[in-house]
């Protein structure tokens, strides 16, 4: 391991203080190896997911340069959206890094429930009417002490995930309730749903059900691994249910109890 071989185990052939030392270290060896994997395959996704605007946008300026393009409004708008894009995956990286090192600050103030929920539903609907995708709103009459820039992305990242992997003709419903001691917003949508398999890798960053990487269908990879780390900046938990391919989602966050 020294030499930087996380594939090393040792033999646990008894089960005293020695044989429970030897489990230990094989567990230690493995989470070693699984990070490492999962280090390498983040560098490679972010070189990716970095390369295709930055990619775009110099394709077009040369071939503005060249003589090729001419620069109208419409090349303008273009470079403009790959520019957001950009921007969008930078912000996403920062927000995990400060995740990562323990500095993504929330501020906690009382809040309403359902003023967040109907502020996201207004940003989203324009786009979900678009999508032909129906979007709807049961607040509940709930407080809530909550960072309510930080709950709106939250919310905002999954009712975009929602209205993406929806087809046109369904539905996608934002609703918050009270259960036990814990604030629950739900986002259901009758979408392409989640394969039992794939359920555990959902928060994962750069994870795509979708291998194709098409940004229509499978965004960044960033969105819902924010999603978790901002529930968990709020003492929350998020988690998702599906009864499989074709058969909708619901992600829920569980927050702290209302005020």
């Amino acid at each position: 391991m020294r030499d930087g071989d996380d594939s090393a185990r040792v033999t646990v052939a008894t089960g005293d203080e020695i044989g429970r030392l030897s489990a230990a270290f094989n567990d230690m060896s493995q989470e070693r190896q699984r990070l490492a994997e999962q280090r390498k395959a983040m560098v490679s996704d972010v070189a990716h997911e970095l390369r295709t605007p930055v990619s775009n946008i110099r394709g077009w300026l040369e071939a503005v340069e060249d003589g090729i393009a001419e620069p109208d409004d419409a090349l303008n708008s273009s470079l403009l959206e790959e520019a957001l894009q950009l921007q969008h995956i930078i912000d996403d990286l920062q927000d995990l890094a400060a995740a990562d090192a323990g500095t993504l600050r929330v501020h906690p103030e009382a809040v309403r429930l359902g003023d967040i929920l109907e502020q996201v539903a207004a940003a989203h609907r324009a786009r979900a009417a678009s999508a032909g995708v129906a979007l709807t709103v049961t607040p509940g009459d709930l407080g809530l002490q909550a960072d309510p820039v930080r709950l709106r992305q939250a919310v905002g990242n999954l009712v975009s995930n929602a209205i993406r992997h929806t087809p046109p003709g369904g539905s996608v419903s934002l609703r918050g309730y009270a259960d036990d001691d814990r604030i629950v917003i739900d986002i259901t949508d009758t979408g392409t749903g989640i394969a039992p398999d794939d359920l555990p890798h959902v928060f994962d960053r750069f994870w795509r059900a979708e291998k194709s990487r098409n940004r229509q269908t499978g965004g960044s990879g960033l969105g819902l691994a924010i999603v978790r780390q901002l529930a968990e900046s709020h003492g929350g938990t998020a988690t998702v249910a599906s009864a499989g391919r074709d058969q909708g989602s619901t992600f829920s966050l569980r927050l702290g109890g209302g005020v």
